[in-house]
């Protein structure tokens, strides 16, 4: 009984966590947007719900076709979803974008569940969010494809650096509790893969750091292609023809 009883309050602080952080960033975006964003465009709510909606959607599918990495465990796969989110972001700002990384990763709960106790997911919308709020922020400062190459370039950074540094102090031991498996297993699927990881340190540098930045690199790369394309076909419309014209 004690041992049911810690358990639902574990999980119960984690639910709590990610509402906490998801509200955070709520916030944060919004507060970006009111005092740094001023010029942002703004378009009516049913058009932005249903771009939102649309972006969400498509990222949650994208979701759920992961790339096995050589130089990373099992449980660390890259997917490309981050793509529709950028593009949803570049176009209507940080607030959207922090809930198009929520959403997608609810629509791929709904489609597929979790395989990793909901810790993976809520590590793909924390991690997300640190790569995305830094590029919209940058990019809707100054609109121009050398600025959304330089918030891209930051915004890999940040989530290297940020996604290095969650994973040690949190993921990994919050994995490890939720999960039901020790950090020492965890830690030896990293070895059996790299012989160098021999530790929760070791392990962040020589598989989450390339990790990032490999999907850092891949995702920027793609959305530079992809923008421009993106808003000939579904943006255009949207927006008055004085304003309909790209940026990326």
């Amino acid at each position: 009984m004690n041992a049911f009883l810690q358990t639902v309050a574990d999980n119960a602080a984690f639910l709590l966590t990610c509402l906490a952080i998801f509200a955070g960033l709520v916030v944060l975006a919004w507060i970006v947007e009111r005092f740094l964003l001023p010029s942002r465009r703004h378009l009516s709510p049913a058009k932005t719900i249903s771009f939102v909606a649309m972006f969400s959607a498509l990222a949650g599918v994208i979701m759920l076709f992961e790339i096995p990495l050589f130089f990373a465990p099992s449980f660390y796969k890259m997917d490309l979803s981050e793509i529709p989110v950028l593009i949803c972001t570049f176009y209507l700002g940080p607030v959207a974008g922090v809930v198009c990384e929520l959403l997608k990763v609810a629509v791929k709960l709904l489609l597929k569940g979790t395989t990793t106790a909901f810790v993976g997911d809520f590590a793909n919308f924390a991690v997300g969010c640190s790569m995305v709020l830094p590029a919209s922020l940058l990019y809707h400062c100054k609109k121009s494809k050398s600025m959304a190459l330089v918030g891209l370039a930051v915004g890999t950074v940040v989530m290297a650096v940020f996604g290095s540094a969650f994973n040690a102090f949190y993921l990994l031991p919050k994995f490890a509790q939720l999960y039901g498996m020790p950090l020492d297993a965890i830690i030896g699927m990293g070895t059996q893969v790299n012989p160098a990881i021999t530790s929760v340190g070791t392990l962040v540098l020589f598989a989450v750091v390339p990790f990032n930045l490999l999907k850092g690199v891949v995702v920027s790369a793609l959305t530079l292609v992809l923008y421009k394309r993106v808003e000939r076909l579904f943006f255009r419309s949207a927006q008055p023809k004085a304003q309909a014209h790209s940026t990326l």
